[in-house]
């Protein structure tokens, strides 16, 4: 059985996205076909739909979501129809060298549906990051179903389905943060600010949040930070030193993605400190630095990919901590939309108006 389904189409670069028809087939062996409840409009799908990752078009765009199993294909015990999940782009093998060492978040075999949802003269489409659920339904790998409880609201727990998981998994997973530790944030967007609730998880004793936007700042003091530094009107560098006893902080996380900003991060760590990047930059920057400063200071340059998270691991356990009232995933979700609004979200993304407006699916 084929399924007839609205979903947002990215057709050609630049272009605006299209609300169209598209079908999606039940799942074969491996696979799950989800009723779509909630998906975030996250900046990843706005790369996709300006061709900053690819040039795959169609682009069926759409990935930070919660939904409800409809059924699923041959050999699929994990998850069942009924079930509430998560969705996630990094479904781990169990067989690569990666998760043979014991580290699955680093799976280097990560895999999707086999089956191509298509438009209806037969075009396929690239789902973005293998999942594309700015749609009514979408079929995915089981493996990329993650079971949660179900009282969760579907609007706040899909955002762990990228970038809330990636910010609080690049302050706890990569980062390291742990008690009484200093964190400074470039960047307070979603990811930014999830990066906050994640130190402030961890216990951080300071918590500097970083921007150029005073409202954006007035948002992360509310989520967890301790201080705020406008980077339009002081030294970055100075600003964090001074919050940190002279010293540096001792986590520092990057989520803008650009030379200028990661540069600040090397420099505003402690010595032996940690830098976290965890923006996602463009193919053609770069950054240069003097030999002697990667020597002289040590520590640790890391990136981290989705939070370097295990979904089976972290998604139920971050919804626990929501259901619990320790974890404000609510105040992630800036507003809901329909369907046909994701264009418009768009651009209030752009303006930096919302951290996330998020698709609802009656």
């Amino acid at each position: 059985m084929v399924h007839e389904v609205q979903a947002v189409v990215a057709r050609a670069k630049g272009e605006p996205v299209e609300l169209t028809t598209i079908l999606v087939p039940d799942p074969g062996p491996g696979e799950a076909l989800v009723r779509v409840q909630s998906c975030g409009v996250c900046h990843t799908d706005l790369h996709y739909r300006d061709g900053g990752i690819g040039d795959d078009f169609p682009y069926l765009l759409g990935h930070e979501a919660a939904g409800i199993v409809e059924s699923v294909g041959e050999g699929v015990d994990d998850v069942a129809p009924g079930d509430f999940v998560i969705l996630n782009w990094r479904a781990v093998c169990g067989k690569c060298r990666a998760c043979a060492k014991g580290k699955p978040w680093y799976c280097f075999d990560t895999h999707n549906a086999t089956q191509p949802m298509t438009l209806p003269d037969g075009t396929v489409l690239s789902p973005a990051l293998g999942i594309g659920a700015f749609a009514e339904k979408t079929l995915v790998a089981a493996g990329q179903c993650t079971k949660v409880d179900p009282e969760a609201s579907p609007a706040a727990a899909g955002l762990l389905g990228c970038g809330v998981m990636a910010g609080i998994g690049a302050a706890i997973n990569t980062g390291g943060v742990t008690r009484g530790d200093s964190v400074a944030v470039i960047g307070c967007g979603g990811v930014g600010d999830a990066a906050i609730a994640g130190a402030k998880l961890a216990g951080a004793s300071t918590i500097i949040a970083i921007d150029v936007a005073d409202r954006k700042l007035e948002l992360a003091k509310g989520i967890g930070a301790t201080h705020t530094v406008n980077a339009n009107e002081v030294d970055v560098v100075e600003a964090v030193r001074e919050l940190t006893g002279g010293n540096g902080a001792d986590v520092v996380i990057e989520a803008v993605g650009r030379p200028e900003t990661w540069t600040q991060a090397f420099y505003a760590r402690d010595l032996a400190g940690t830098v976290v990047l965890v923006g996602v930059p463009t193919p053609e920057l770069t950054v240069e630095l003097p030999m002697i400063d990667l020597f002289s200071r040590g520590g640790a340059l890391k990136s981290s990919w989705y939070g370097d998270c295990l979904p089976s691991r972290d998604f139920p356990y971050l919804v626990d901590l929501y259901r619990q009232g320790r974890l404000d995933l609510d105040a992630f979700v800036s507003e809901t939309i329909g369907v046909g609004d994701v264009e418009a979200a768009f651009e209030k993304m752009h303006k930096g108006e919302v951290l996330r407006s998020v698709v609802i699916f009656e």
